[in-house]
Parts: C-alpha cells; sequence; structure tokens
C-alpha cells in the first residue's frame, strides 16, 4: 500500500511539471525500483554486520571449532542475503504487476531462481563445514569424506537445476524429470565418470583400501608417493619428488596398485638385498684360519661348540681328514653367513621379535647372492636408507676376514696385438 500511494504521488507531481502520463509511470516505476534496490542494499548490510557479528561472538565464546568453521565456510554471510532476498521478492514484482506483465512474472522467476541457488549455496556451504569438522576427527580424518560431500551435492544441484527450470518455464517438475528419464543413455555417458567414482569411493571406503596419508605406488600412473586427496573423481598422489599425480577414482578398483600402509603400521620397515659373493673365493677353511677366525666375538661361542660337534662326528666314522674335502668342515661362505645373522641379531636398530635371516640364493652369472631379510626398527625414508646402508657397509668390510670377494664387473679389456 505504501508503494502505491507513493507511486501515485509521483506520478501526479511528474504530470504537473508537464509531463505526459506515459513518461511519468515509466519514470515513477524507475524510480521505485532503484528506491526499492537501494533500501534492500540497506537491509543486506544491515543482516550481514548483525549475522556476523552474532557468528563471531559465539565463535568467540565456545570452544567447538564447528563454529569457527561455519565462517571459514562464509556459512553467515550467505544467510545475510536471505533478508535481502525476501524484500526484494515482496516489492520488486509488484511494480510491474499491474502494467507489465511480463516484466512481473520474469522478475518474480528469476528471484525464485536466485533463492534456490542461494538455498543451495547455504547447504553446500553447511555441508562443507560439517565434512571439515569430521576430518577433526582421528578416526575419521583419512576417510574419503570429500567423495561423500561431492555425491550428495550432484543430487542436490540435480534437483535445484530442475526446479529453477520449472520456474523459468512454469512447466510442472515431472515433465522435466521424465524428459530426463528418455536422456538416461545419454546421462550416463556425460556422468560415466563421475558414476564409476562414485562406486569405487564407496568400495574404498567399505574396505579401507587407500586412506588419506597412505603411501601408495602406481608405476601405470606414475604415482608413488602420499595419498593428499581423495575425491569423487580423482585421488591425488603427493610423489617424493613434490609433483602432484592426479589418479581416477575408479582406477584404484579396476587398476593393481601398491599400498604401503602395511609397512608403515607394522613394528618394521623390511630391509632385502643381496651380497653377490664370486664363487671362485668360496672354500674350506684350514684349522690356522679357524683359531684365527675365533677371535671374532660373535664366533667364539658358536666356533667353540661347533668345532666340538665336527671333531665327534668325524671320529666317530673315521673320516680320512688328509684332503678337507673329507667330512665334515667349515667353510668360509658357511661361517660368514653365521656371522651376518648373529650381527644383525645384535644390531640396535633391527627389530629382534621379526624375521632375522641371512639367506643363500641360486648361483647367478655374477656369483652367489647372499640375500639378508630383516627389518628396521625406523620406518622413516631416511633413516631406513642410512641403516641399510651401514649393514652393507659393515658386511661389505668384514668379507675380507673370512678370504671372500665380492662379484665386481671388470673394466679391464685384454688388448688386441696389431
Amino acid at each position: 500500500m505504501g508503494s502505491l500511494r507513493l507511486s501515485t504521488y509521483l506520478i501526479n507531481n511528474l504530470e504537473e511539471n508537464g509531463i505526459s502520463t506515459f513518461w511519468a509511470e515509466n519514470i515513477t516505476l524507475l524510480l521505485l525500483f532503484i528506491l526499492i534496490f537501494i533500501a534492500g542494499r540497506i537491509i543486506f548490510w544491515i543482516s550481514r554486520k548483525v549475522v556476523i557479528g552474532i557468528f563471531n561472538r559465539i565463535a568467540k565464546k565456545t570452544k567447538s571449532s564447528f563454529d569457527d568453521l561455519l565462517l571459514k565456510n562464509k556459512v553467515p554471510g550467505l544467510i545475510s542475503y536471505i533478508p535481502f532476498l525476501f524484500f526484494i521478492f515482496a516489492y520488486i514484482p509488484g511494480l510491474f504487476e499491474s502494467k507489465y506483465e511480463a516484466f512481473y512474472i520474469g522478475s518474480k522467476n528469476i528471484i525464485e531462481s536466485i533463492s534456490v541457488i542461494l538455498f543451495l549455496s547455504i547447504i553446500r556451504a553447511v555441508l562443507k563445514t560439517l565434512i571439515d569438522y569430521l576430518k577433526t576427527i582421528p578416526a575419521l580424518r583419512d576417510k574419503p569424506l570429500d567423495s561423500y560431500l561431492q555425491v550428495v551435492m550432484i543430487f542436490l544441484w540435480f534437483i535445484g537445476v530442475i526446479l529453477i527450470l520449472s520456474i523459468l518455464t512454469g512447466k510442472d517438475v515431472w515433465s522435466f524429470i521424465t524428459a530426463l528419464g528418455a536422456l538416461s543413455a545419454v546421462l550416463l555417458f556425460v556422468f560415466k565418470d563421475t558414476i564409476l567414482g562414485f562406486v569405487a569411493s564407496v568400495q574404498i571406503a567399505i574396505n579401507d583400501t587407500v586412506r588419506i596419508g597412505d603411501w601408495i605406488s602406481m608405476p601405470n600412473n606414475n604415482a608413488d608417493g602420499d595419498v593428499i586427496s581423495i575425491s569423487l573423481s580423482t585421488v591425488q598422489v603427493q610423489n617424493f619428488d613434490k609433483t602432484i599425480t592426479s589418479i581416477p577414482t575408479y582406477k584404484l578398483i579396476s587398476d593393481s596398485f601398491i599400498n604401503w600402509r602395511g609397512m608403515s603400521e607394522s613394528a618394521g620397515r623390511r630391509i632385502k638385498r643381496s651380497l653377490l659373493i664370486k664363487v671362485s673365493s668360496v672354500r674350506f677353511l684350514e684349522s690356522d684360519e679357524i683359531q684365527k677366525l675365533n677371535q671374532i666375538d660373535l664366533l667364539t661361542d658358536f666356533l667353540k661348540e661347533r668345532s666340538l660337534e665336527i671333531e665327534k662326528a668325524n671320529f666317530e666314522k673315521q673320516v680320512n681328514k688328509s684332503l678337507l674335502i673329507n667330512g665334515r668342515n667349515f667353510t668360509n661362505l658357511g661361517l660368514f653367513r653365521y656371522y651376518t645373522e648373529a650381527y644383525l641379531e645384535n644390531h640396535p636398530m633391527v627389530n629382534s621379535e621379526m624375521t632375522i635371516m641371512c639367506r643363500q640364493l641360486a648361483p647367478t652369472a655374477q656369483g652367489i647372492p647372499l640375500e639378508i631379510y630383516v627389518f628396521s626398527k625406523d620406518k622413516e625414508w631416511k633413516n631406513y636408507e642410512h641403516i641399510s646402508a651401514d649393514i652393507f657397509d659393515h658386511l661389505l668390510a668384514a668379507t675380507k676376514y673370512f678370504s671372500l670377494e665380492c662379484f665386481e664387473l671388470s673394466t679391464s679389456f685384454p688388448s688386441s696385438n696389431s
């Protein structure tokens, strides 16, 4: 009623000043439109100050981080648009109702469509806040929560788009749903990756296949590093060279990859490397050599016990010891293998509660592989490499005490006589 009286007053004043009725009505309409829009902006400014101020005061008084996250995701700012939209919706369409029906319907539909977008934006911001809050809970920190948010928002935006189309065209919502049903094959093709990603995200979550923070290796996709995010469409992996590889989420279901989480959660990280011993350096040991090796602390008790056992066995069988090959004897490789295991068992950074083994593999053209199979206590990459290097530094240096040689590719070539 107030706007109608103001409109009549302005038209009468303009006509009294010699302006035709047509122009008087249109100028009045423009002036009222500007005044309503300015009033709406003032309402928005006041509501923004009030709403954000209330949220800030609440955030300062409470210990919970949820209200801080609401501010971070701009929920109060979005809520402050609601009074502005209600005010505009109450007055703007009414300006055109009497004479400009097309403008009346158009302005009303546009404002209603903007309202749908605003409410969807508020819902998204609230859900994003909820996801961010859940990520602060240790048990949920490594879950692909962003994927679920994306799925919910795709569904909501799908409904929102149908509502907006219904508002703008004036057609029933069910007519759009029926039309979309006919286009389902096209939609499945367009949203193929999204649908596959959603299914993969659910399977990843249920089976606990991958978590944020896991170290995964996927050579086919040049990925070898830590998972930093899991979304509906992609999984991002930060490689050790700090590059980032994006992998389609469904590939974690369809393709093979290595997840090193089991190693990270275990009590040790495996060291599995080999020394290549030259076959020609392997031999039986003479008694004086055995006496010399008896000075090695890790071998003293073993040599004492095993020597008595060997002597007893050879005596009982009346073995001819003029040749070392007869009967039972010590070999330098066998003693080195025992020494290696004893050394690893006493190493402070080797987990003694897990497998400790030094085994001999099948001979190759490069020699006899002597494989070390143990687990380091420290699983951090740099420290792990240092521990591995320290172990093999010692073993490489120890081979000469057992008259053993490691394989080394010769770099010299026989000279040809011209």
